[in-house]
């Protein structure tokens, strides 16, 4: 079941291979996510020190959320992936000049996940 999708990544560039990446949240973000508030079209990945990060990425904090928290909308989220898959993605866009899209938010046995894209440019 998709959550958010980025259409305008496969007009934009042409995807060549595909991976699913968890993604890590706090509390208010996978209730947000449930009712529908995320978005995923301005947002990118990127490789920094041997871990995969999602920028860009705007999730609509509830009004309901708590009070203790301080929600910050589009901040920096980790992506889960195994050592052997964050290699081969290190390898492809440091020396082949490939980019990572982000292509949709989605649930998979429950959790969410970000389907991303290694892609050239048209």
């Amino acid at each position: 079941m998709s959550i958010a999708e980025n259409r305008k990544a496969f007009h934009d560039y042409f995807i060549e291979d595909r991976f699913e990446a968890g993604v890590m949240l706090e509390g208010w973000e996978v209730k947000a996510i449930r009712a529908g508030r995320a978005q995923i079209k301005e947002s990118y990945v990127v490789v920094k020190d041997g871990e995969v990060f999602l920028l860009g990425a705007h999730i609509t904090p509830l009004i309901s959320a708590s009070t203790h928290v301080k929600p910050d909308p589009t901040r920096t989220r980790k992506l889960l992936l195994h050592k052997a898959e964050i290699g081969k993605l290190i390898g492809k866009v440091e020396r082949a000049g490939y980019a990572l899209i982000p292509l949709d938010l989605h649930y998979t046995r429950g959790k969410v996940k970000l389907a991303i894209g290694l892609a050239k440019g048209k």
